[in-house]
């Protein structure tokens, strides 16, 4: 039995789904962005892409902590 996906990746496929685009191209763009704080990355996917805060939350939590986000 496969265990349920959890934390920010948990979202992922339902991301994918609702905006049309795969996850990498998400970090792509959070990781090109001048910001780098983590609520200026949120409310700067909010306000230009439309994500919903939870799904922008979990994109640039889980792309600053990977150990290249820096």
């Amino acid at each position: 039995m496969t265990e349920a996906v959890k934390g920010p990746a948990g979202y992922f496929p339902s991301i994918e789904k609702k905006y049309g685009r795969p996850v990498a191209e998400w970090k792509k763009l959070i990781r090109g962005s001048s910001l780098s704080k983590h609520m200026e990355l949120v409310s700067w996917l909010k306000a230009e892409h439309g994500l919903g805060h939870g799904h922008a939350n979990a994109l640039v939590a889980h792309t600053l902590a990977e150990p290249d986000a820096a």
